[in-house]
């Protein structure tokens, strides 16, 4: 996931370089939209909790049951490791999902077609020259330049954010800035990492680098997206770890002349063909009328993306693959999604609303996970009051495993093409505490997840796509 931002309302502006919003509890959609919680109380439970209490019990049951869902996640990210959009590895791992689903007997298995952006990272490196030698773990960003082939050595001007930079602007001209802008919130502190390049090359800067995004760090560097301003002269852009920025200022504090070098070879290729992975329970009655669920395949290019987001992925799917082998067949079609490109572009999001735009107005509810799959609190929800109240009710139904707590405003990067022509959204929230300290590294490994809480992800969202898509009424829709 590459900006973990809110869908309040609609769809939120999607952030350049990436389209992520995270529905973390550190960054819970439903308090920044001002609408609080919906919980609904024991003593509250209706006719809909009551009619699918078997049902669900049936889910978490046989989620609970076993670690399937993570032995498979664990499969997935040990052979193909990172899934980057343009990549081979992606590709591979697309073409075994697809099998393994075939296997699981779920039907219509199919990859749509999409286009997807290409950078490649190449060679990259940063060292410390003075006052003294060292070695700097980085990463560039995605959709950074390269640096000339020699590289560029210079000195360091550290600013602690774009207000320190303008003031400090004259002293910029030549040299590489360094953003070292600690972590308030990732909505806010991802600025630097998005906009960070053009701020510097207005100054008169030869590069950049940042703080990496993070409130925690063990010598990580964290990458993602950012974007170039029009009109503004472009300079490659990275990311170092907290504790070499830190020293950095240090240095800048005692007087001391920091130089600097970076050398890059990244270069942005021709887009890529890739894939929408997508399966489906058929409804019994009502095939046509489809509640979505699922999260992105691809990945950075760093770690196995196991936790953004090959967990939301396998979670999503086995929620749906479980309906299969209890022989819960709803009234509606249940589909799972997996996109591809999320995180340097959208497009499988973008693809999936321009092939299906005809049938929206039958896609009843829209589901994503792209947080982490850690111990689950309940859903984010973006649509009518109804729906809302709808929603919650069901959620009672997860009380026993902690998650039935429903915030207004939620949903996600992917969905949020078709939230924005009026589908119902929601996105699984999750104790984010460690989210931001592996997301976007080497870090982003399977042994950050542990399988009981992965089990509980499962078992949320089965729970509430089987509901929705098998009650009599449709979930209604805000008036448009």
């Amino acid at each position: 996931m590459s900006y973990k931002l809110l869908c309040i309302g609609v769809l939120a502006t999607v952030l350049a370089g990436g389209g992520e919003m995270g529905n973390g509890s550190t960054i819970a959609s439903g308090d920044a939209a001002g609408g609080g919680s919906v919980t609904a109380a024991s003593g509250q439970r209706g006719a809909i909790a009551e009619r699918y209490r078997e049902a669900a019990d049936r889910l978490i049951d046989a989620a609970l049951a076993d670690h399937f869902a993570y032995e498979r996640l664990t499969e997935l990210v040990d052979t193909f490791g990172p899934r980057f959009s343009g990549t081979q590895n992606l590709e591979d791992a697309i073409d075994w999902i697809l099998e393994q689903m075939e296997a699981d007997g779920l039907d219509n298995v199919r990859g749509e077609q999409a286009m997807v952006p290409r950078w490649v990272r190449g060679e990259e490196s940063a060292r410390l020259l003075e006052p003294r030698d060292r070695e700097l773990p980085m990463l560039g960003l995605g959709g950074s330049i390269a640096t000339p082939a020699g590289g560029i050595t210079a000195e360091v001007l550290v600013v602690g954010s774009f207000e320190e930079l303008e003031r400090r602007a004259a002293e910029a001209a030549g040299k590489i800035v360094l953003f070292n802008a600690p972590f308030t919130s990732y909505g806010q502190t991802v600025a630097y990492r998005r906009d960070g390049a053009s701020a510097a090359a207005s100054a008169g800067a030869v590069a950049s680098l940042i703080r990496s995004v993070t409130p925690y760090s063990q010598q990580t560097p964290h990458t993602g997206g950012m974007a170039y301003a029009e009109g503004v002269r472009r300079i490659p852009h990275a990311a170092i770890t907290v504790e070499d920025a830190e020293m950095l200022q240090r240095f800048q504090e005692r007087g001391e002349r920091i130089v600097v070098q970076l050398q890059m070879s990244a270069r942005t290729m021709q887009p890529a063909r890739s894939r929408n992975v997508v399966a489906e329970i058929r409804g019994s009655e009502l095939p046509d009328e489809v509640v979505v669920l699922g999260g992105h395949i691809d990945s950075w290019d760093v770690g196995q993306g196991a936790m953004d987001d090959g967990g939301g992925c396998v979670a999503a799917w086995e929620a749906v693959r479980l309906m299969k082998v209890l022989g819960l067949r709803p009234r509606r079609t249940v589909r799972v999604v997996l996109w591809t490109n999320e995180e340097n572009g959208l497009a499988g999001g973008n693809a999936y609303r321009d092939a299906h735009l005809d049938e929206l107005d039958d896609h009843i509810l829209a589901m994503e996970s792209d947080s982490g799959v850690f111990k689950p609190s309940g859903f984010g929800f973006t649509g009518s009051e109804a729906a809302l109240a709808i929603i919650s009710e069901i959620a009672t139904l997860l009380e026993r495993i902690e998650a039935g707590t429903i915030n207004r405003g939620g949903g996600g990067a992917d969905i949020g093409p078709i939230m924005s022509e009026g589908v119902p959204g929601m996105g699984l929230q999750v104790d984010g505490t460690r989210y931001f300290w592996y997301h976007h590294t080497d870090a982003d490994t399977i042994d950050k997840l542990d399988p009981e809480e992965m089990a509980r992800c499962v078992a949320a969202m089965a729970v509430i796509a089987y509901i929705v898509a098998d009650m009599p009424e449709r979930l209604p829709r805000a008036t448009p």
